[in-house]
């Protein structure tokens, strides 16, 4: 049975924060560089915040101590995609690929791109995990996996290529990992990538309708249900001629035009 509490303000939660977060983060890296060191300061603070409420919440099993661990849990990813999307943490190589190049080498090039952004969110992953292993709510730690892993799996999915590499969003101090985007196919990949995490959302939706109604076991199932439907619906978005801009526009003032780049 479906109930308001345990499934539905959850589901409510977890897409107002999606949206209203992930437009907060598009405008903070799109603005003026000037104002960057800003933004890093006060995603800094509110990363490390969002460490020190994992911490605290984790030792509770309360609903609230829930909803807390998975804001403190998109606290910490946040600062991580700011980090990202201003380019502070993103890897070695900042420059267009190389056309000549294919296979692993093209795939080394690629990785180098992003290499510190990615080593950064493992060490953060494998410390919430270290900090949650003993203790009774590991829905921060769960929580941030998860969006690794599914973040990951799109990353894989843009190299190989995908029918809608819509990149309205990526600031201009990241338009040349365009340059590394795959051609404009539909893949097998792409197809078992939204299978995996339709199944992943299908579990937990499982956990949450089979845990009592308003449990903190059901809020969490649910928290985590919503928040792989909406990787699914992220991956439906590069299979779809979806465009970033229809939901976030907002978030991008006075955007100039990005400057094209070479795709196979």
């Amino acid at each position: 049975m479906v109930s308001w509490s345990g499934h539905i303000v959850p589901f409510i939660v977890t897409v107002a924060i999606w949206f209203v977060a992930t437009g907060l983060i598009a405008w903070a890296d799109n603005r003026e560089r000037a104002t960057f060191s800003t933004s890093l300061m006060v995603g800094s603070i509110a990363g490390i915040a969002g460490l020190l409420v994992i911490l605290l919440s984790s030792l509770s099993t309360q609903v609230w101590a829930v909803y807390l661990s998975f804001i403190g849990a998109l606290m910490v990813w946040g600062w991580h995609e700011l980090s990202f999307l201003t380019g502070a943490s993103a890897g070695p190589r900042r420059g267009l690929a190389d056309p000549s190049l294919t296979g692993l080498a093209r795939f080394r090039q690629a990785a180098a791109t992003v290499m510190h952004h990615e080593v950064a969110l493992a060490v953060t992953a494998l410390l919430l995990i270290s900090l949650s292993w003993d203790v009774p709510n590991q829905i921060g730690a769960t929580v941030f996996v998860l969006m690794f892993a599914m973040r990951l799996i799109s990353k894989i999915n843009l190299f190989v290529g995908v029918p809608n590499a819509s990149s309205e969003m990526l600031p201009e101090q990241l338009v040349y990992l365009k340059s590394y985007f795959g051609p404009s196919r539909m893949t097998l990949l792409l197809a078992l990538s939204i299978a995996a995490i339709a199944a992943a959302s299908g579990w937990f939706a499982t956990l949450a309708l089979a845990a009592p109604v308003g449990s903190a076991e059901m809020v969490g199932a649910s928290l985590l249900t919503t928040l792989a439907l909406l990787g699914v619906l992220e991956h439906l978005f590069l299979a779809l001629p979806f465009r970033d801009g229809m939901l976030w526009g907002w978030a991008l003032p006075q955007r100039r035009p990005a400057a094209p780049t070479n795709r196979d």
